[in-house]
């Protein structure tokens, strides 16, 4: 495998990598209802309190990783994070993209002074869980809960 190391790029996405965010969402999830806005990509990249972050090798978006700061006030004043929608293209995985994404993760977390780093990965997804544990993410002390807006009681 070639080393890609020094040739990547961790930023916060901009409004123009809203297509190739969309195309690495894709690879995650089949669902036809799976649109990435630029203009949301736009407000995303001002938010302090959360970073859409891309990888980019020559030139072209290869990972993608939303974090997302949550108030806490269990540790004081110390936020919590949680991070969604980690993906690295199928041709390039590796490399050390993902690696490159969670040292940037680490790095908005840290700055923010967060207490933890918390993600949900799916049940069958056991190449990114070998991922994550050997990253320092730790599957087997807590249990993730997830429930979907179709799911969500309506409002009278």
């Amino acid at each position: 495998m070639p080393d890609v190391s020094q040739s990547l790029i961790v930023r916060r996405a901009a409004a123009a990598d809203a297509r190739q965010v969309e195309a690495l969402y894709r690879q995650l999830v089949s669902n036809p209802v799976v649109a990435v806005l630029p203009e949301r990509v736009a407000q995303l990249a001002e938010d302090p309190n959360t970073a859409l972050l891309v990888c980019e090798c020559d030139g072209r978006v290869v990972g993608t990783a939303l974090v997302s700061l949550c108030a806490d006030v269990m540790f004081r004043r110390q936020p919590f994070a949680v991070v969604e929608n980690v993906v690295v293209d199928v041709s390039t995985r590796g490399l050390g993209i993902g690696t490159a994404m969670v040292r940037a993760i680490e790095a908005f977390c840290r700055r923010a002074d967060c207490s933890k780093i918390m993600l949900l990965s799916s049940t069958e997804n056991e190449e990114a869980h070998r991922f994550f544990e050997h990253a320092g993410f730790v599957g087997s002390t807590k249990r993730g809960f997830v429930k979907y807006r179709s799911h969500f009681e309506a409002v009278a």
